[in-house]
């Protein structure tokens, strides 16, 4: 079996991750075209999962800072500008973690999601059958009957003013990670002055299923792995499950179909074991 080639995966990661010190990301704009050249990314870099950031893209590969004052967290600025600008995709994603996609790329998402183009049933259907929790069936009603809500009226209006914030904010993750909310601005409330405004999906991006309705499933999964291989070089099948969520079989034929395509090839790492996967122009 071919082996990894460290040197070209490293150069490779250092362009599709933004790492050169002599470019690091300095503008909105610049933020806003590395989306769109990636497909999708992280806010924030995620322990466990390798996936260009915008942290990164900006910071350089180091931790993020916990100084509020540090250059790097300029990026909280120009996401919370953009949230109602309709410039990319924002929301709890993937691993239901802060991601931000192209809007060239969001329908491949969407058309992996559980809403069939009727908002007013599909939630009420993945309630039924125990893919929604109460919280989010709650929080979902409340936005569908008053429209927009910060955080804290949000919680007034689900009547959830009384649960566990754990519970709240596991039903906001629920319904960001399905694509059927997201956050479209922040508003002075709270105690901290900070809170993220959500409103439904599919009225803030009304053509996104529409957008959708011609992918399908096979078609979304293998654009979406040949973009996550465009941006980390190298894998394994279990880091695409863990990234996407998705079943191992599912998973496993995607990248099938690639590298019967020659998009991908298996290879052997030189510092781990197993089945490594990787684009062909990283091989020795």
């Amino acid at each position: 079996m071919p082996r990894l080639d460290l040197k070209r995966l490293q150069a490779h990661r250092v362009r599709t991750f933004n790492l050169s010190p002599s470019k690091p990301i300095s503008t909105p704009f610049q933020a806003l075209r590395f989306v769109n050249a990636r497909g999708f990314i992280y806010f924030w870099p995620i322990k466990g999962i390798d996936l260009p950031s915008l942290w990164m893209a900006v910071a350089g590969d180091r931790p993020v800072a916990d100084e509020h004052d540090d250059p790097g967290h300029v990026t909280w600025r120009w996401k919370d500008n953009a949230l109602d600008k309709r410039i990319w995709y924002y929301g709890k994603i993937l691993r239901r973690k802060a991601t931000m996609i192209s809007l060239e790329i969001a329908p491949y998402f969407y058309a992996l999601s559980e809403n069939y183009g009727s908002p007013e049933e599909d939630y009420l259907i993945a309630y039924r059958e125990g893919r929604l929790t109460q919280a989010a069936k709650q929080i979902y009603e409340a936005l569908v009957d008053s429209g927009a809500l910060n955080s804290i009226d949000l919680r007034r209006a689900a009547k959830l003013a009384n649960a566990k914030e754990s519970e709240f904010n596991k039903g906001l993750e629920q319904l960001q990670s399905d694509f059927k909310i997201l956050p479209i601005g922040v508003a002075e409330a709270g105690a901290w002055r900070y809170s993220h405004i959500y409103e439904l999906t599919s009225r803030h991006f009304p053509n996104l299923a529409e957008q959708a309705r011609t992918i399908s499933e096979s078609a979304a999964r293998t654009k979406l792995v040949q973009l996550h291989f465009a941006s980390v070089g190298a894998a394994q099948l279990r880091d695409v499950t863990k990234l996407f969520g998705w079943p191992k079989d599912l998973a496993e034929r995607t990248v099938t179909k690639l590298m019967e395509k020659g998009e991908l090839a298996k290879v052997n790492h030189p510092k781990h074991e197993g089945e490594w996967l990787a684009l062909p122009s990283l091989i020795r």
